[in-house]
């Protein structure tokens, strides 16, 4: 509820059955998103450091859950406990932490290519593993999880730029900078030139196409799986606020919490759409 809002938000609407395993999912996202550079900014070799044992205990972690001897940790006792309940892949959860692990470097992406696939090896593996809680294993569900949460990992970069700037960092892929002559020192001053706003144009396109990938097989995907992608509310919230300032990323109203989301979710769920 503190650290993923919105995942909270979105676990709420899924089955009883479920949603308990999808707080600890959610849990253990935030548990390794703590450590990531996506979230935080590394300014020392010590928090490196850090970030690397606390990825290596989850590593850990997640070998002795599977060896059914998991650690005396809430959020590792509940994963427990949703592996036992549903199965779960283990290959996912280490796919999240090698990737996490990987970010830790602090460095730019350097091309749109580069963002999805680190989307693809954490949001998606995240959805890949709700969807397990649901009982769905469907090509098509899958399909949809991984455009889903490429967009998700697009988005949330965006959302963390204005953040990461104060910090003196920018994470955005640099082949879309360059393109249109734009430079780190840009976004860290703050800049709100037509290129600017053309590289976040360029950027929230990309995720909004992923969105669109998704539901252009929404007929094929079964109804059951339809919960775990409740998450698309948010990055469409996003990307509508992102249009309506011009794609100026330092917009003020683009750092509120939507107080609306939680109304905008329950309408989804119940037209039963992504």
């Amino acid at each position: 509820r503190k650290r993923d809002y919105e995942g909270f938000l979105c676990s709420l609407l899924l089955p009883v059955e479920s949603r308990t395993s999808a707080f600890a999912l959610r849990a253990f996202n935030v548990e390794l998103a703590q450590a990531d550079v996506s979230f935080q900014i590394k300014d020392s070799i010590t928090q490196k450091t850090t970030g690397l044992m606390r990825m290596q205990f989850w590593r850990d972690a997640v070998e002795d859950i599977y060896s059914d001897n998991p650690p005396h940790q809430p959020v590792a006792t509940e994963l427990w406990r949703a592996v036992k309940r549903h199965n779960l892949t283990k290959m996912w959860f280490m796919k999240i932490i090698d990737e996490r692990e990987k970010n830790l470097d602090d460095r730019p992406y350097r091309n749109i290519q580069e963002l999805e696939t680190y989307a693809e090896n954490t949001q998606s593996a995240l959805l890949y593993l709700t969807l397990e809680t649901l009982g769905v294993k469907d090509i098509h569900a899958d399909h949809a999880a991984s455009h889903i949460g490429k967009a998700q990992g697009i988005v949330t970069c965006l959302r963390a730029t204005p953040y990461h700037c104060t910090r003196q960092k920018v994470f955005l892929p640099m082949d879309i900078c360059m393109l249109h002559g734009v430079s780190q020192e840009d976004f860290i001053r703050g800049k709100q030139e037509k290129n600017v706003r053309d590289v976040i144009y360029d950027i929230a396109s990309q995720a909004h196409i992923h969105l669109e990938h998704a539901r252009s097989f929404s007929k094929k995907v079964p109804v059951k799986a339809y919960p775990a992608f409740f998450c698309t509310v948010a990055l469409d919230d996003y990307l509508y606020n992102m249009r309506k300032v011009d794609f100026n990323i330092f917009h003020p109203s683009l750092q509120k919490k939507s107080t609306l989301l939680p109304l905008y979710l329950y309408i989804r769920s119940w037209k039963k759409t992504y």
